[in-house]
C-alpha cells in the first residue's frame, strides 16, 4: 500500500511540476515586459545567462566568483534550455563595453512596481553610499539598579530567526520567561535579518551570509561595543551564527542552535543538495510543496509575493475580521515581511550556498573555547533530523538534544518555559568555563 501512494504521489508530483515549469517559463516573459515598462533600469532574471544575472550585485565579481548560489541559475525545468535560449539571444555575454553602458544607468526604481512601499517595508536604503544598513532589532536591557551591582557580570545575547521570521520569534518566545536572576545578569539583542520584518529590504543587494554578517556587526556589535556575547539561532539563524562565531570566534562565548539545516560541504553541488532535500520536487506534505514553488520558481515565487506581500495591509485587516482578533500572531504577520527579492536571494544565498561554508565554520571554531548546543525536535518536518546528527558527528564536543514529539516550532513555542531555562543554563555554564 505504501508504495502505491508513493507512486502515485511521484506521478502527481510530476505532472504538477512540469505545469508549473510551464507557468514559471511564461510569466518570465511577462515580468520582462512589465518591467521593461515600468522600472527605469530593470534586473534581469536568473532564467538569463549567469553574467546578466549577477551584474551590478555586490559581491559578485566580474567573473562571476563570489557568495552567490549556483542554484540561482541552475535550477532543473522542462523549459529551462528555452528560457536560456532565448533570454542569451537578447541579452547576450556580459562585455567589457556593455557592462560600461550598464553602469551608466539610473538606479533602479525604489522600491519595485511589484513590492509593498508602506513605511514598514521600504526605507531609503543608502546601500549606493556603501554603507551598511541599520538593522531594527529588539533590546531586553538589564535592570538599571541591579545591573549597576553586577556590571561585570553582564553578559549579551544575540538572537537570529529563521526563514520568514523575525526578531518578534525570541521577543515572544523567550523574553517574557528569562527568570529574575538572569533579567539583572542579561543584555539580549533580537535582531530582524536584512530583508525580514522590520529591517531595511534594499534593491541592489544580493543577501549573502557576508551581508547579513555585516548588518549585524554594524547593528549590534559596533554599536553597543559586544566584547563578548552568546549567540542563539533558530533554522536558517543557525547558518549565520556559525558564520559569525567563525568571524568573531575570541568574543563569542556559547552557540545554540535549533533545528540546524547542515549539510555537509564536503558533497558534490552542496548547494543543489540543500535544495533538493528541503524543497523537494513534491505535492505532499503540503509544507514541503509551498517550501518547493517558492524556492524552485523565481518568477511564480514573485507572483506570490505580490498578491500577499505587496498587500499585506489588506490581508491583514481581512484576517482580523475573520479571526474576530484585534492583533493577530507575530508568526502570520511575519510571513509577509518581506520582498521577493529579500527571501528569493536569501533562501538561495543563505540556506543553500551555507551548505558550502558550514564545515569551513565548524573547522574554525574546533580549536576555540566556544560551548556548541544543538536542539531539534523529533518530528520536524522542514529541517531533516538527520542534519543534527550528521552536525554532531563533525563536530564532537557539541551537545546534541532531541526533543520528542515536537516539530519545527514547537521546539521552542510548546515549551518556551523549558527552553529559557535550558539557555540561562548554558549561558552560565559557558560564562564559567570560557577562558578568552
Amino acid at each position: 500500500m505504501g508504495g502505491a501512494k508513493e507512486a502515485v504521489i511521484s506521478a502527481a508530483s510530476f505532472l504538477v511540476f512540469a505545469f508549473l515549469d510551464l507557468l514559471d517559463f511564461c510569466l518570465c516573459f511577462f515580468y520582462m515586459f512589465v518591467d521593461s515598462v515600468l522600472e527605469d533600469n530593470p534586473a534581469p532574471c536568473f532564467c538569463r545567462n549567469r553574467g546578466a544575472a549577477e551584474q551590478g550585485m555586490p559581491g559578485v565579481d566580474h567573473e562571476g566568483n563570489g557568495e552567490i548560489s549556483e542554484t540561482l541559475y541552475e535550477r532543473r525545468s522542462m523549459f529551462r534550455l528555452q528560457a536560456v535560449f532565448c533570454s542569451n539571444k537578447e541579452e547576450g555575454v556580459v562585455t567589457k563595453e556593455k557592462e560600461k553602458k550598464m553602469c551608466r544607468r539610473r538606479p533602479r526604481r525604489l522600491p519595485r512596481w511589484s513590492d509593498c512601499s508602506c513605511e514598514t517595508c521600504f526605507s531609503l536604503p543608502d546601500w549606493a553610499g556603501k554603507k551598511p544598513e541599520k538593522l531594527y532589532f529588539v533590546i531586553k536591557e538589564t535592570n538599571p539598579a541591579a545591573a549597576a551591582q553586577v556590571q561585570d557580570l553582564c553578559q549579551n545575547v544575540i538572537f537570529l530567526h529563521g526563514f520568514l521570521s523575525s526578531s518578534s520569534f525570541w521577543v515572544d518566545s523567550v523574553f517574557p520567561n528569562i527568570s529574575q536572576g538572569s533579567n539583572t545578569k542579561v543584555k539580549m539583542f533580537a535582531v530582524d535579518l536584512l530583508g525580514f520584518g522590520r529591517s531595511p529590504k534594499p534593491v541592489n543587494c544580493s543577501y549573502t551570509i557576508r551581508d547579513q554578517l555585516e548588518g549585524i556587526y554594524t547593528s549590534v556589535i559596533k554599536e553597543f561595543k559586544l566584547g563578548s556575547f552568546h549567540i542563539v539561532a533558530h533554522s536558517m539563524g543557525c547558518i549565520l551564527a556559525l558564520a559569525l562565531a567563525a568571524e568573531f570566534p575570541d568574543s563569542v562565548k556559547s552557540i545554540t542552535l535549533v533545528a540546524p539545516p547542515y549539510f555537509s560541504s564536503l558533497e558534490d553541488k552542496a548547494s543543489h543538495n540543500v535544495l533538493n532535500r528541503i524543497a523537494e520536487r513534491k505535492i505532499w506534505p503540503p509544507l514541503l510543496f509551498g517550501c518547493s514553488v517558492m524556492s524552485w520558481y523565481e518568477h511564480l515565487g514573485r507572483t506570490i509575493c505580490f498578491l500577499f506581500c505587496r498587500n499585506h495591509s489588506m490581508w491583514e485587516g481581512i484576517m482580523k475580521l475573520l479571526m474576530w482578533k484585534g492583533q493577530l500572531p507575530s508568526s502570520m504577520l511575519d510571513l509577509t515581511k518581506h520582498t521577493h527579492q529579500s527571501a528569493w536571494h536569501t533562501m538561495h544565498n543563505v540556506v543553500c550556498g551555507g551548505a558550502k561554508v558550514m564545515d569551513k565554520y565548524l573547522k574554525t571554531l574546533k580549536g576555540e573555547d566556544i560551548l556548541i548546543k544543538i536542539i531539534q525536535g523529533s518530528k520536524d518536518q522542514v529541517v531533516p533530523l538527520e542534519c543534527s546528527y550528521n552536525m554532531k558527528g563533525r563536530f564532537p564536543q557539541a551537545e546534541l538534544q532531541i526533543i520528542h514529539n515536537a516539530d519545527h516550532t514547537t521546539v521552542i513555542l510548546d515549551r518556551k518555559k523549558d527552553f529559557t531555562r535550558d539557555l540561562e543554563e548554558i549561558w552560565s555554564t559557558s560564562s564559567l568555563t570560557h577562558k578568552h
